[in-house]
């Protein structure tokens, strides 16, 4: 993984993505205490940044490899990133999703042509049914985060971000990047390294699945127990990926741990000062920019709003529970 790779991603992506805006608002300026801006991958192809991703590593693919199809497993924000990729370049997508996904999520992706595989994510291994899957049929697997391809395209967000921060004067800060199993994490960080070395990114997860956390402390990869028990579903992953890991130990700070709480707060936070739709997991960047302002460096903080594909009625429950 290299710069390189990262800004050809950024070519064949041109056209094919949108370059998401970075937002400020005043309100959320005094909840943190300090500038805050927002990355506003929710406004992004699909609904998230996984759009980026999903593109760079179809569109990388050799053609005769590319026209087999491809299989790729996610709780759906990938699944509709690599679905959307593969329908535009008209070949075959089969998506493994765990059962308890949004509904949204599972018919999103559906709508945009591929075939979704339902399994149970507390009993079944859904790498294991992607290997057969994949061996069955002869098609490419799109994995979620330890693909060099997929994190060359998340790290386009990064290359924005240095740019647009540039253009608002802004040369250092923390950049608080939701956290999963960390291709948009290390892309992100490998993009500022080269073009904003001032910025230092800091993964932020949920509480109870804070692996990428206790991974930067340890020094190996650690696990979660489970994947499954918080409303942060996007970014529930067992740990940080071969590739990722060594990314995140060599370029990023001390993690973030947020609540399930915290996230509904964030989400709150968005819809009211950015007219911003996050889903939980898509807003742990931003709650630790309003809740964790302790923790965190600078007069200006930046924080990737990494998804907005929410479920209307959770996304309605936590608007109704505002304080």
């Amino acid at each position: 993984m290299n710069i390189d790779m990262i800004r050809a991603a950024a070519l064949r992506l041109e056209g094919n993505v949108v370059r998401t805006p970075l937002l400020s608002s005043p309100g959320l300026d005094a909840i943190a205490g300090r500038r805050v801006l927002v990355k506003a991958e929710a406004l992004q192809v699909t609904g998230s940044f996984k759009g980026r991703g999903g593109w760079s590593a179809i569109s990388a693919l050799p053609e005769d490899v590319r026209q087999r199809g491809v299989i790729a497993y996610s709780s759906g924000n990938h699944a509709q990133g690599v679905a959307r990729a593969a329908q535009a370049h008209g070949i075959s997508a089969v998506i493994i999703m765990p059962s308890d996904a949004p509904q949204a999520k599972i018919e999103g992706t559906k709508a945009l042509g591929a075939e979704v595989v339902l399994y149970d994510r507390a009993t079944e291994d859904r790498e294991a049914i992607g290997d057969k899957l994949a061996t069955e049929r002869g098609l490419t697997l799109i994995k979620p985060y330890d693909d060099p391809q997929v994190i060359a395209g998340q790290g386009t967000t990064g290359l924005e971000i240095a740019a647009q921060a540039a253009d608002l004067g802004v040369t250092q800060a923390d950049v608080l990047v939701c956290c999963g199993g960390g291709g948009l994490t290390s892309g992100i960080a490998l993009a500022l390294e080269a073009d904003a070395p001032g910025m230092r990114v800091r993964p932020v997860e949920p509480q109870g699945f804070d692996d990428a956390t206790r991974s930067l402390i340890s020094g190996r990869i650690e696990k979660n127990a489970t994947t499954s028990g918080s409303i942060c579903d996007a970014i529930l992953t067992q740990c940080p990926g071969n590739i990722t890991f060594p990314i995140l130990q060599k370029l990023c700070g001390p993690g973030i741990i947020v609540t399930d709480d915290e996230a509904k707060q964030a989400m709150i936070a968005a819809f009211r000062h950015l007219n911003l739709v996050l889903e939980p997991g898509g807003a742990v960047g931003l709650a630790a920019a309003l809740f964790h302002g302790s923790e965190v460096e600078g007069d200006t903080v930046i924080a990737v709003a990494s998804g907005g594909n929410v479920d209307a009625a959770l996304y309605a429950t936590v608007l109704a529970g505002a304080k």
